[in-house]
């Protein structure tokens, strides 16, 4: 694509910026274009999705950085929190370029880590072997949603003139933690093995508890709805007792919402879309009503006086026949 813009008449004087920034926008437009035909379009890729994000979950309930052998010098949880930030973006763009951005943000966080500790610390760098751990961490402490999906969107899709360098390697690094933490146990980590079990499966049953408390169950759901409104007025303190109780979705993002909540929101979805159906229907009838012809008051009235005097007006010129 490169060369054919070059060769173009158009691109004929373009510099090389020129023609990067032309294929760059072109690049952004198009997988923007395709972004639904071409994101984890699979169902393998939506199947270890959701595996890695459930592992996730779990180890993040008892995993510790001594687990990962990280050292305390480089246990900063300010610098750790910036990282898992950026790395929490990567879902919210559609363009390769802009997901790889994360990731090299990320990184680049952790690498100003690395970097401070041995200044600061006389902490001697070991190159991966002390990068790779604090990535993990942060990896499992920032859950990223659909992480297999947005490192496999960006090996494809990006323009591999620009999965070079620095860019190649933080990428690399990535998808190595990646796969560490989908095929993690208790050999890979600094732990005894039945206390790593012990934990997943305390893990599981406490992410089964959650799941059961937030959704509700028939007699629940049955004895909400027969309940009677309260008015207005109870309505109203209500409101302003519970504030946004109400709407406990709306200030949550994508990376909050755990596996319970999908069939919460399947029921208020199927709620919605019954009410608007119901809605448009009664708003047809009304419209359909309102083309009927009808008789007013008053035209009734005339047809009523005037009745007699045609019968009357009949009459004579029979009369007079």
């Amino acid at each position: 694509m490169e060369d054919a813009i070059r060769d173009h008449p158009l691109w004929a004087g373009a510099t090389d910026q020129e023609v990067d920034c032309a294929m760059e926008g072109l690049e952004k437009y198009v997988m923007t274009k395709l972004f639904s035909r071409t994101f984890s379009s699979t169902p393998e890729d939506v199947k270890i999705d959701l595996e890695t994000s459930q592992k996730i979950h779990l180890l993040q309930t008892f995993l510790k950085p001594e687990h990962l052998d990280i050292p305390a010098v480089l246990r900063n949880e300010a610098s750790w929190l910036l990282a898992e930030k950026e790395l929490q973006k990567i879902n919210a763009f559609k363009a390769p370029r802009e997901k790889l951005l994360c990731v090299m943000n990320c990184c680049k966080v952790i690498n100003n880590l690395l970097l401070n500790a041995s200044m600061s610390e006389n902490h001697v760098l070991a190159g991966a072997d002390d990068f790779l751990p604090v990535l993990i961490y942060v990896m499992i402490k920032a859950n990223p949603p659909q992480l297999h999906s947005n490192l496999k969107f960006i090996q494809l899709y990006r323009r591999q003139t620009k999965l070079v360098s620095e860019a190649a390697y933080y990428l690399t690094n990535l998808v190595s933690a990646k796969t560490f933490i989908f095929e993690l146990n208790a050999k890979s980590l600094s732990i005894d093995e039945i206390e790593f079990e012990e934990s997943m499966q305390a893990a599981r049953m406490t992410n089964k508890e959650t799941e059961k408390e937030a959704t509700p169950t028939l007699e629940e759901r049955t004895t909400s709805q027969g309940q009677t409104d309260p008015g207005p007025s109870a309505r109203s303190h209500d409101k302003e007792t519970s504030g946004a109780s109400n709407y406990p979705y709306m200030d949550k993002e994508a990376g909050d919402l755990t596996i319970g909540d999908v069939e919460r929101l399947l029921s208020v979805y199927k709620q919605v879309v019954t009410k608007y159906t119901g809605l448009c229907t009664a708003v047809k009838h009304l419209s359909l009503s309102r083309t009927e012809p009808h008789v007013t008051n008053l035209e009734a009235r005339n047809v009523f006086l005037r009745q007699p005097e045609k019968t009357g007006k009949n009459s004579d010129q029979r009369v007079g026949q």
